[in-house]
């Protein structure tokens, strides 16, 4: 019998340490698969700041380098420079792209860096205790927020996408999800588009993708993943959010 699905070449046979339900192992999945499909293990560097996913690299085998937090957009810039050759990408979560990395984002995009930003949006900070992210939804319950974000105190959810979708430099950003087959499917072609995008030296680009976080939501996996359909979209709306690509 012929083998179908198999672990792709550039995942480590190692096992994650994410929660039960987490989206970080499923995209660290399709990463996987789309550096073998495209070839492209020996000619990538990923660039994953703290956070839940700072220990990409006992995972994804392909070259990667640490940045400080919020710092992944300007690390990659300087290796992107340096080696203009090479698939560059930036794996950073909302508490890192959307606050703390906001100046390196939004500049790197201003510049039209040729690199690649996967942005996992929980809304929520997941490694440090669930505390209130910039993208946390209104009247949502964190840490930092017990009786809910309020709107008159916290401000409302931070739209990175819509933001970066007004620079020039930024020719391609799509929003999906992976709480469903379907969703993860989509994800997939967008992070290859992605790729592509930067491999033909177009711009800058990001995939921002809605991930399940069952524990700092505290709900069941299964709850997590509607709440994704049933409330998160209507904040985040799914689809292309800007493409001027021409692919």
């Amino acid at each position: 019998m012929n083998k179908v699905y198999a672990r792709p070449k550039a995942l480590k046979k190692a096992v994650f340490h994410y929660c039960p339900g987490c989206g970080h192992s499923i995209i660290h999945r399709l990463i996987a698969e789309l550096v073998e499909e495209m070839d492209i293990q020996d000619n990538i560097i990923g660039i994953p700041p703290p956070g839940c996913s700072v220990f990409a690299y006992n995972y994804l085998d392909v070259d990667m380098l640490e940045s400080a937090h919020g710092r992944g957009a300007a690390v990659a810039t300087g290796i992107k420079r340096a080696n203009p050759d090479v698939l560059v990408f930036t794996y950073q979560g909302d508490g890192d792209l959307a606050a703390i990395g906001t100046a390196e984002t939004i500049h790197a995009a201003n510049r039209g860096e040729k690199i690649t930003a996967v942005f996992i949006n929980n809304a929520v900070y997941g490694m440090t205790g669930g505390q209130m992210a910039p993208t946390t939804l209104l009247d949502m319950k964190t840490t930092t927020s017990p009786y809910g974000r309020d709107e008159k105190i916290e401000g409302s959810p931070i739209k990175m996408s819509e933001m970066l979708a007004l620079i020039k430099g930024a020719v391609y950003i799509e929003r999906t999800a992976v709480n469903s087959p379907a969703s993860i499917r989509k994800t997939k072609k967008a992070l290859r588009k992605a790729f592509q995008v930067q491999i033909d030296n177009l711009g800058y680009s990001v995939v921002e993708i809605l991930a399940p976080c069952p524990t700092n939501w505290k709900m069941g996996v299964l709850d997590s993943w509607k709440w994704v359909d049933e409330v998160m979209v209507k904040e985040f709306p799914l689809g292309v959010v800007k493409d001027t690509t021409g692919l």
